[in-house]
């Protein structure tokens, strides 16, 4: 099922607490870096997303963070009808199950701590929201989305997702997603 690529005996997840403010985070990219550091407490607050935190249970850091939200793989995704159908129609949907979108949640941020990187943490990261979303799958929800920086997308193409559509017309960021029936088979 899902693949552990790291030792996570002395690893946790923890779901942050939007009262605690995370103080000493850096990926490397100054977006994901304030978003963790400034801007995921009122996120949550306001009921926007949800942030978790890879930590390491010795020494307290934070390996990694990422941070949730609702989304929808919809119609209005697609260039045309006829891109939507034949999406449902490759992911298996049978015709009373065409419906104009699909629950998913979104991968609005993930973010590898420098020092941690190249031990397949972000990997780990997202086994783990995987599994949530297969073993823990409280109110239904199909498919796993992000809106991929350019430079990441292989990495998640490593990770099993697709492009949502051939054609992608924002310059920075690939839309793509993971449909977490492919854990099912």
């Amino acid at each position: 099922m899902v693949r552990q690529c790291v030792d996570i005996s002395t690893k946790s997840f923890i779901r942050l607490d939007p009262n605690n403010i995370v103080k000493n985070f850096s990926c490397g990219d100054a977006d994901l870096d304030d978003f963790i550091l400034h801007r995921a407490s009122a996120f949550q607050k306001h009921l926007l997303s949800v942030s978790y935190a890879y930590v390491d249970d010795v020494s307290g850091q934070i390996l990694a963070y990422c941070s949730l939200a609702n989304d929808k793989v919809a119609i209005t995704d697609f260039k045309d009808r006829a891109e939507f159908n034949r999406f449902r129609k490759k992911r298996g949907f049978p015709n009373e199950k065409r419906l104009k979108s699909y629950p998913a949640v979104k991968l609005c941020r993930l973010g590898v701590e420098t020092s941690a990187k190249g031990r397949q943490i972000g990997t780990t990261v997202l086994d783990y929201i995987k599994s949530m979303f297969v073993i823990e799958n409280k109110t239904g929800c199909r498919f796993l989305t992000v809106d991929a920086y350019l430079e990441a997308v292989p990495f998640y193409v490593k990770n099993g997702f697709r492009f949502m559509t051939q054609d992608d017309n924002d310059p920075h960021t690939r839309l793509m997603y993971f449909d977490l029936m492919d854990l099912e088979t």
